[in-house]
């Protein structure tokens, strides 16, 4: 794996780099141009002794951080000297250390946690999310997400996958028990009592509306031989026994067959939890139920109905499930910056997962930048890390020079007044 070299940034780098070692290495000419003028004249003019020494100390300077700082990333000159190219040499101890620097220093609990409480990230999200144009655009991202989602699932794999669970955690699990001690509970406290009125006022409506179709009902059961006028006394005269049963049955809570209803549904729930042949045909129920092609056929329809309208809605910026979505993370995002306790609660929770994760995972973090400093090639390494950082070596060499300089002048005042007396 090679790094990538020359992007625009780079190039102005380079361009810098270029221009100071230039300024560097013309500096070190001029070092030695001023040398050999003053050796060769300070026979006849005695003061570019100092000169000379200054230059000669410059030179000195100048060549040996140039020697220093080539030796980082190539090898002087081509000579293959020792403890030179440092950093093609030793790429992979360097992305060792430096991942190894990175998962101590950075990827550390007591780091991740103080950076993180003070960051304030609950107060600072729910300003971002409660801000409209921020909403929209999260709901259409998540929208995008969603309908690609939907669009990659196979609707057989998902029907398999329901059914699968609706088995595991439905059609297996007895349900008899518990819907019996919830019945019962019901029940005992009067609960089904507005559920029998509800049956009750539908048998009321329907006989006071369909006089006829109930007489016809009646009169279809009768023999044949029995006279029409005996068909319409048996008719009606059933007919206001049916509705006064009825009525008498909703007005009145303590009613024989009020009473009777109660007994009845009291004995069911009860029976659903101690009776084996009840509990057997109930679980046998359940289970023709769930397995019925029917079943079958309207849970595919509801899939397919579902997804059909999700991708509609999800692809529809003006859709009601669109707005309401960016709505309601409107409403979170001005919920969570003006709550204080909720803001300090998702802070805790954010940073307890980030500490969670990096006292898990640091290691394989920070082995990310040991095993891609790895696989880049040295030689491409070496300039892109020169270019980062070369310009400013190169103030190395120029100090060098002054420096050097400066020193030599030093040096030959010092030996000049010691040893020329």
């Amino acid at each position: 794996m090679t790094i990538p070299l020359l992007t625009p940034s780079d190039i102005e780098r380079r361009q810098g780099l270029v221009s100071m070692k230039r300024t560097a290495t013309a500096l070190l000419v001029a070092m030695a141009v001023v040398f050999c003028v003053s050796f060769a004249f300070q026979d006849e003019v005695p003061w570019l002794a100092w000169v000379r020494a200054a230059s000669e100390g410059g030179m000195v300077g100048a060549i040996a951080d140039w020697f220093a700082v080539t030796a980082l990333f190539r090898h002087p000159l081509g000579l293959k000297i020792p403890h030179t190219a440092i950093i093609r040499r030793r790429k992979d101890e360097i992305g060792a250390s430096l991942g190894e620097f990175v998962e101590s220093n950075f990827l550390s609990e007591p780091v991740v946690r103080q950076k993180l409480e003070s960051a304030g990230i609950g107060h600072k999200l729910g300003g971002w999310l409660a801000r409209p144009e921020n909403a929209t655009r999260l709901a259409e991202e998540a929208s995008v997400g969603a309908k690609g989602l939907l669009a990659l699932l196979s609707d057989a794999d998902v029907q398999d996958v329901l059914e699968k669970l609706a088995r595991t955690h439905l059609i297996e699990q007895p349900w008899s028990e518990s819907i019996g001690a919830w019945g019962e509970s019901v029940v005992s406290a009067g609960g089904h009592h507005a559920a029998v009125d509800l049956v009750l006022d539908g048998i009321d409506d329907w006989l006071s509306n369909n006089p006829e179709a109930f007489a016809r009902l009646v009169s279809s059961r009768l023999p044949s031989w029995v006279p029409s006028f005996l068909d319409r006394l048996v008719d009606d005269r059933l007919y206001r026994e049916a509705l006064g049963f009825i009525r008498r049955m909703k007005d009145d809570e303590t009613d024989p067959a009020r009473l009777a209803v109660d007994n009845y549904l009291l004995t069911i729930t009860t029976n659903l939890q101690n009776d084996p042949l009840m509990i057997a045909r109930f679980e046998n129920a359940k289970a023709d139920l769930f397995d019925s092609p029917r079943v079958r056929e309207l849970a595919a329809s509801t899939w397919d109905t579902t997804k059909a309208a999700l991708l509609e809605s999800l692809g529809n910026p003006e859709s009601g499930l669109r707005i309401q979505l960016a709505r309601t993370i409107a409403d979170l995002g001005s919920r969570i910056s003006t709550d204080a306790r909720l803001s300090a609660k998702l802070d805790a929770w954010v940073t307890d997962a980030a500490v969670y994760l990096v006292n898990t995972y640091r290691h394989e973090i920070a082995s990310v930048i040991t095993d891609t400093v790895e696989r880049w090639d040295p030689q491409e390494m070496s300039e892109k890390i020169e270019l980062q950082v070369g310009r400013d070596l190169q103030f190395i060499r120029i100090n060098g020079t002054v420096v050097g300089a400066l020193a030599g002048l030093a040096i030959f005042s010092v030996a000049t007044l010691v040893f020329s007396g």
